[in-house]
């Protein structure tokens, strides 16, 4: 005590006047780099120090028991870091992390490799304590050196993580078991979170000898099961055909309150089929436990036989608190075409929501108007005094609409009915330059004639032949305006290896948002990943606005900054048209056999699945 009352004088912040305990705390709390049990980005976490066990788990269900969940694809690959391969589905489990979530509570994490956490108030660095009581599944403990290991092997591995954990400067091993990370810059709220959710990687196994004479380096894929930490381990792959995930049944953090409810399941087998509609009939037969139903179709009519039969399938509908984020046809704008954003407008006046969710959707949609969609973040009327507060210093670089005009989807008054979304598309294309000859859309050329005559088409890459019948329509409305439009459906290796290197004009994109969004973003539409083979910046987005507005976004110093900071965002990203809005739907849609059973009421911000589900004895 006496020595915080020093550090107060020093501060000039101690007077004459005896300071009450709730200051102290307050000062403790704002001031010094103390350990927490927890972090939020909301304030203080929910949950006290000595918690029991999450609220939502049943810590009283059942351990035992096979899950079966269908995969499709194919894979080559059990190492997840490295971009190289087709990763198989589910590996993440098997790898522990510094913290962990809780899914009753937005943005709030609580230890569990780390015991605690600690950071400065201006968030300049941040400091874990490890349990001595964590150990890799061959024994050995996990260090601090294994911990800074793990951050430098993963952002050499993969272009994502170097622009995602991009703002940590370096590592500093104060002891085995104390660990401080140090920031570029100070004001990332996130990034003590961020660095909370980095896998903890064995740097004695990754560094190991030749084995078999070949290095297990981990930009490389491998077939081996790799030596991890979590409460699963691989216990048995057949390339591209199967997965098995075995519980550890001596697991180290088994009984810590984190642990308790959780990991139920003896086995976890993932099995792949060659395309969703084998999986779909697997589900049905008994051979798949469990699936999340995204074809509105499907839920509407598929399971119909299934139920008259009777037998124990289970469909429910789960409502969430998280956000939705934005599911999208994106075209890549590295090609030129689509380049312009009033040729973007143009394909997004092409398509006709309205009467696909009629007849292809029985009406169970609504239209997507935001990349934070179901949210406070989604922008909404016209800019706030905070939102203009970063705007107006960026209006020489952003479309005039966005402080004149909210943004809106074109809507069609009756389903079908077009012609006027048709007419303006028609209107932008030739003010960008595209003309209709011979019912083909070419360009006009530039002063010098350069690039004239080309024709204007379009292919959409699909991995799953379940979009044809959306987008077939779609084609149809594009070649009323000269466009000639093309599908084309390769198998998941060639999907991937072509959206590596950005080999596509079209893709269907879904960008997932958290209530908190952070460093995720410049992954998404900031220049510096526009050019990153293996990015998550599909459209190629390359814009000093934008980035500037991610910047303002991720060093926000509060909630109420996050939130314009997101809102001017979206708002930018909209009146770009840089991508074709889908839909969303008001709940999740799962269906699973009886003998597969979770926790009733389910937490708010997540399925927690297969992490806090069971089987049933």
């Amino acid at each position: 005590m006496r020595i915080l009352f020093s550090m107060l004088f020093m501060m000039g912040l101690a007077t004459a006047t005896p300071l009450k305990a709730q200051d102290i705390e307050r000062l403790d709390i704002e001031r010094l780099d103390i350990e927490k049990h927890g972090l939020s980005l909301f304030g203080a976490v929910q949950l006290p120090p000595d918690f029991k066990h999450f609220p939502y788990v049943n810590i009283n269900a059942p351990k035992g028991g096979t899950l079966r969940i269908a995969a499709i694809g194919s894979f080559d690959n059990l190492n997840p870091f490295t971009i190289k391969g087709n990763t198989a589905q589910g590996v993440g489990i098997i790898h522990d992390t510094l913290l962990t979530p809780s899914l009753a509570e937005p943005s709030a994490v609580y230890g569990l490799v780390a015991k605690s956490v600690a950071h400065p108030a201006d968030f300049s660095s941040v400091t874990f304590t490890l349990r001595r009581a964590a150990r890799f599944y061959d024994g050995s403990a996990i260090t601090a050196a294994d911990v800074a290991f793990s951050l430098d092997a993963i952002r050499a591995a993969h272009p994502f993580y170097r622009a995602y954990y991009g703002d940590v400067e370096r590592s500093e091993i104060i002891d085995d078991h104390k660990i401080k990370f140090h920031f570029k810059k100070k004001g990332n709220r996130e990034l003590p979170l961020v660095l909370g959710a980095l896998p903890i990687l064995s740097k004695a196994y990754w560094q190991g000898k030749d084995k078999g004479g070949e290095r297990r380096g981990l930009n490389k894929t491998t077939l081996t099961p790799p030596l991890t930490s979590g409460a699963y381990k691989i216990s048995h792959s057949e390339a591209g055909r199967r997965l098995v995930l075995s519980r550890v049944k001596d697991y180290w953090a088994q009984d810590l309150n984190i642990s308790q409810g959780r990991y139920n399941f003896d086995d976890i087998i993932y099995d792949y089929f060659g395309d969703d509609t084998i999986a779909f009939e697997a589900l049905k037969a008994g051979e798949v436990d469990f699936r999340a139903e995204f074809s509105s179709r499907l839920w509407a009519t598929g399971y119909k036989k299934t139920a008259k039969q009777g037998g124990g399938l289970i469909r429910e509908e789960i409502g969430l608190k998280t956000g939705v984020g934005m599911q999208a046809f994106v075209y890549n704008t590295r090609r030129g075409r689509f380049g312009d954003a009033r040729v973007r407008e143009a394909l997004n006046l092409a398509f006709d929501f309205e009467w696909t969710n009629k007849n292809l959707f029985y009406g169970q949609y609504a239209r997507t108007n935001s990349f934070f969609q179901r949210s406070e973040l989604a922008a909404h009327g016209l800019p706030s005094p905070q939102e203009l507060a970063l705007l107006e210093p960026l209006r020489h670089k952003i479309p005039p609409r966005v402080f004149t005009t909210p943004y809106a989807n074109p809507k069609n008054e009756r389903a079908g009915d077009i012609r006027q979304h048709l007419r303006r598309a028609r209107a932008l294309l030739e003010q960008a330059g595209w003309v209709l000859q011979d019912n083909q859309l070419k360009r006009k050329g530039d002063s010098e004639g350069e690039g004239e005559g080309e024709v204007f088409t379009i292919e959409f890459l699909l991995v799953q032949p379940a979009f044809e019948r959306i987008i077939a329509p779609y084609i149809q409305n594009l070649a009323k305006l000269g466009i000639t439009a093309r599908m084309r459906v390769v198998d998941p290796s060639q999907y991937q290896n072509r959206l590596t290197n950005y080999n596509f004009d079209a893709v269907v994109a879904s960008f997932g948002q958290s209530l908190s969004p952070g460093n995720e973003q410049r992954d998404y539409w900031s220049s510096q990943t526009a050019s990153i083979s293996g990015g998550r910046n599909l459209i190629g987005i390359a814009d000093t606005a934008i980035d500037a507005l991610v910047e303002a976004l991720i060093f926000a110093h509060d909630r109420e900054s996050l939130i314009a900071a997101t809102r001017a965002l979206d708002r930018v990203l909209l009146a770009n048209h840089y991508a074709v809005p889908q839909w969303h739907a008001p709940h999740e849609r799962l269906a699973f056999w009886q003998h597969i059973q979770h926790p009733t009421p389910m937490p708010d911000y997540g399925l927690g699945f297969p992490d806090i589900w069971w089987h049933k004895k």
